[in-house]
């Protein structure tokens, strides 16, 4: 409650300083805000102007980005309209002022000087000055031409302009078949044979070419290196995987009987598989709200004018400047406080059916009630285990760019040792992740608090650790596959898409992208599979713990797991620890 109170009360102060007002309309280099008339700043000259007209923020430099504070270091001028054309000479520029009565020049230097003044360099826009039109809400006039970008990738990421710009190309000529395929991800033999068949027909098909080194040669040359990159990586994952699938045939049974009580559990609580859409929502709707509120702090406080530069910029002052750390903090708590309200979604509806003995009779909406049960009784318990998560995410993240700010810097020892906090901080965090949500399935079991949950978790873990590790690694490799899958095939049907494209597009980038988004849809969804196969051994554990079957002390659990869990014999060799509790 205070961390959303503070929240609030940084949206409000930053909006009730005129940030609001700032960051829409935008403002100059000498504190106006564009589209007002302003009030004159003390020690600047040019401010205190009337920009009733003059509703456009100009950049004499749009393309002069300080890519380490993330700002734009180009002089910011409010304009009446921005030039619809390329203006190549200082006449031109003239001759669009004279025209339009939008001045791109600095206040101070008349029409008349557009070609003598001595600060032409300085106070007037960079030589050739490109087209642009107004963003639709925020009045700043962008480039329409998408070399300044190329030119701002090329120097941030040290890459060959030629290279950087026939992948872009690639990307764009293939904009209709990634969306395609994104859309293909969403609604999801093996493919390695065929990748070689590709690659032997791609390499034919460039030695058929002539020798000169054409554009042409250049893009099949770098498809048949991507090929054959591609076909290795399947033949190598498809002999570990063979060889995976042999020595773990046994284990894989471990597993069996949760999965196919999970499919149950989908079966009669099918709006589960819309989680990840409202999470996906929350997040999306809180991280807009999040970004608006850091660029209304971005534009909040007082003018003040820069040492070096002489321009102005809004600073806050005294202790409301650790408002913009605090903010930091919350997005991690919050995002990490809406996943946890999914997992405890999760678990109150999945116990709720795993303890229902009569399956017709389970609530009309579970998924619904188990909402009602979190607002009303467990909000304190998602925000201890969120907040948990952001004790150790919050360092893990300071040390992840202390480390890169000092790559090449340090010695080896320092490097080592940075790494390996950063490491145990990872591990730290994927362990304290585990435990929560088993802690919030206990929460949903006994309705008890975070901390009394957690204990009770732990010692069932602990009670149970060979089939926790057994479950895990299977499980998790099982999910794994499923994931691979998805992007395989995604990713196989892509090849065969580019294949059409193979003279003019570049492969790397577009497959890349492609399956990036596939596997991330496959992850949301997949993750909430293995949400449900963790609370459901979490309850077989409850379950096994305070019941024997006996008159009085049935079982809850599913006929499947009564089955797997108590008459196979790969049970009794697999977990020797399962025989007292079921007794």
């Amino acid at each position: 409650g205070l961390l959303m109170l503070y929240f609030a009360f940084i949206a409000c102060f930053s909006v009730a300083t005129g940030a609001g007002s700032r960051l829409i309309s935008g403002y100059d280099s000498y504190g106006n805000t564009c589209g007002k008339n302003n009030n004159k700043i003390e020690g600047v000259e040019l401010s205190g102007r009337d920009q009733t007209k003059n509703k456009y923020v100009f950049f004499l430099d749009p393309c002069n980005i300080d890519i380490l504070n993330r700002k734009i270091r180009s002089m910011a001028l409010c304009v009446s309209q921005c030039p619809d054309i390329e203006l190549k000479t200082y006449d031109d520029v003239r001759r669009f002022a004279l025209q339009n009565g939008s001045a791109l020049c600095s206040y101070d230097i008349p029409l008349s000087k557009y070609k003598s003044h001595p600060e032409l360099t300085t106070k007037c826009p960079k030589l050739p000055v490109p087209a642009s039109k107004s963003l639709p809400i925020f009045n700043r006039c962008t480039p329409t031409d998408i070399s300044c970008f190329t030119h701002f990738s090329t120097a941030a990421f040290v890459a060959d302009n030629s290279t950087l710009q026939s992948v872009v190309a690639g990307v764009m000529a293939s904009k209709e078949i990634i969306m395609g395929l994104c859309v293909l991800a969403l609604g999801t033999g093996r493919g390695t044979g065929v990748l070689w068949w590709l690659y032997a027909d791609h390499r034919m098909n460039l030695s058929d070419l002539t020798s000169t080194l054409t554009p042409q040669q250049q893009v099949a040359t770098g498809n048949v290196q991507a090929l054959l990159v591609y076909a290795i990586g399947a033949t190598i994952f498809t002999v570990v995987l063979l060889l995976l699938m042999f020595f773990m045939r046994k284990r894989v049974a471990l597993t069996i009987a949760l999965f196919h009580v999970a499919g149950k559990v989908f079966i009669h609580l099918p709006l589960l598989t819309l989680q990840p859409f409202w999470t996906f929502l929350s997040l999306m709707l809180f991280w807009v709200s999040w970004l608006a509120v850091f660029l209304f702090l971005g534009t909040a406080g007082s003018p003040v004018q820069n040492e070096v530069t002489g321009l102005v910029e809004y600073r806050i002052s005294g202790p409301l400047q650790y408002m913009v750390w605090y903010h930091a903090v919350g997005l991690i708590w919050i995002s990490q406080f809406i996943l946890a309200c999914q997992q405890m979604t999760i678990s109150g509806a999945v116990v709720t059916y795993y303890f229902t003995r009569n399956k017709s009779q389970l609530p009309l909406t579970p998924i619904i009630s188990s909402m009602v049960r979190l607002a009303r009784y467990h909000l304190g318990t998602v925000a201890k285990g969120s907040f948990i998560i952001t004790l150790v995410e919050i360092p893990r993240l300071v040390l992840t760019y202390i480390h890169n700010q000092l790559k090449g810097k340090e010695n080896a020892c320092a490097r080592c040792m940075l790494k390996a906090c950063i490491c145990c901080l990872w591990c730290l965090q994927k362990c304290l992740t585990y435990l929560n949500q088993n802690a919030y399935t206990a929460t949903a079991i006994n309705s008890t608090s975070f901390c009394t949950s957690a204990r009770d978790a732990f010692a069932i873990l602990v009670e149970n650790a060979l089939r926790v590790a057994t479950i895990n690694t299977v499980g998790d490799f099982v999910l794994f596959l499923g994931k691979v899958l998805v992007v395989s095939f995604t990713a196989f049907v892509g090849v065969l898409s580019l294949n059409y494209q193979r003279d003019y597009t570049v492969w790397v980038l577009p497959l890349l992208i492609v399956c990036l988004f596939a596997w991330l849809v496959a992850h949301c969804f997949l993750s909430v599979f293995e949400v449900v196969v963790d609370v459901l051994f979490l309850c077989f554990a409850v379950d096994t713990k305070h019941n024997d079957g006996s008159p009085g002390r049935e079982f809850y659990m599913d006929k499947a797991l009564m089955v797997r869990g108590r008459g196979r014999k790969w049970i009794q060799t697999e977990s020797r620890e399962m025989k007292p509790m079921v007794s």
